[in-house]
């Protein structure tokens, strides 16, 4: 028999083949192991399609009688697109359910698990919850807060240089580590420049390297009408503002991809949720290469901003880092 944490790693496995299909809804997976040792698994469908749960118990049909049951969230119990995943469970006689973390939405927050309980089924919370929170960090985190994610994207050098002198930016990176970034693109709701980055690169900010959707883009500032980023969002307020109006739009991540003033806008303003770093094997060599932030940095030592890594890996010739703050 599989051991929980080998459940739950197939069910977050499934997960992540449906990481940019099921916004606003969260990318949930879930795996169940029947009473011969099958192990069967489900992820959430599109918008209005079935939950991670349904799909699996589907593919278990009535050898789910008496199984044990994985799932990277807390099941619904509610009506919304679709009906409760809490009763699914039951009525299919699913004698155990293992659940990495409990789902924030105040239409769950603990009502699924209590129900699954009271129906006088075995359920464990918790499993591999560190690595679940991370896969689904942008919905637990809009849950939570009502706004999105703030994820920032920079491609720099060994010694963090963005673009060269003259501005040339392309490419600092090959050709695994642009493909992957276009994997966060489709994974993102929305993307956000500023508008000089529009005036100097033009770029497109769609999906293209990788299958899945285009994100909603923004501009801090103004865009030129035949810009090839419209249409897109003009935004000139606050920056609380603009993460407010994307979350209630329902979107769950919002990806940066610069420039360097405007990452430093949402840095200082305490705004940024994870920093993905694509650095390549090259060294500009002096100062006059563009950098990563524009503005004042950290006077001291004492006052540098502390992290973790919580992803480090090659990309062909080049690294990803995943940093999140403390």
């Amino acid at each position: 028999m599989a051991s929980d944490d080998d459940l739950m790693q197939q069910a977050m496995t499934a997960a992540d083949t449906v990481r940019s299909t099921t916004a606003p809804n969260p990318w949930v997976g879930a795996a169940i192991e029947t009473t011969d040792g099958t192990i069967v698994t489900g992820a959430t469908e599109p918008p209005g399609g079935a939950h991670a749960e349904i799909v699996a118990l589907r593919a278990a049909g009535a050898d789910a009688r008496g199984s044990t049951l994985a799932t990277t969230l807390e099941p619904c119990n509610h009506v919304g697109r679709t009906g409760p995943c809490v009763e699914s469970i039951v009525d299919a006689r699913v004698a155990r359910v293992i659940i990495g973390v409990a789902d924030p939405d105040e239409q769950v927050n603990g009502a699924g698990i209590r129900l699954l309980r009271e129906a006088g089924i075995d359920v464990t919370v918790g499993v591999r919850a560190d690595d679940v929170a991370d896969q689904l960090a942008p919905y637990l985190h809009h849950r939570t807060t009502g706004r999105p994610y703030v994820l920032v994207k920079l491609a720099t050098t060994v010694d963090g240089r963005t673009a060269a002198p003259d501005a040339d930016s392309k490419w600092i990176t090959g050709v695994e580590a642009r493909t992957d970034s276009h994997r966060l693109r489709a994974e993102s709701q929305a993307i956000l420049v500023g508008a000089g980055t529009v005036r100097t690169d033009d770029p497109w900010l769609t999906t293209r390297l990788v299958e899945g959707p285009s994100p909603r883009r923004v501009v801090l500032g103004s865009a030129p009408a035949d810009a090839k980023i419209q249409p897109c969002l003009e935004w000139r307020g606050e920056l609380d503002g603009l993460l407010d109006e994307l979350g209630s739009d329902g979107v769950l991540q919002l990806m940066i991809e610069g420039g360097p003033s405007t990452v430093a806008q949402f840095y200082d303003a305490g705004l940024v949720d994870r920093f993905v770093i694509y650095m390549a094997p090259a060294i500009f060599g002096g100062d006059d290469a563009k950098p990563m932030f524009r503005g004042t940095g950290a006077p001291t030592m004492d006052a540098l901003a502390r992290g973790r890594f919580v992803g480090v890996r090659l990309l062909g010739p080049d690294l990803r880092l995943d940093v999140v703050l403390d």
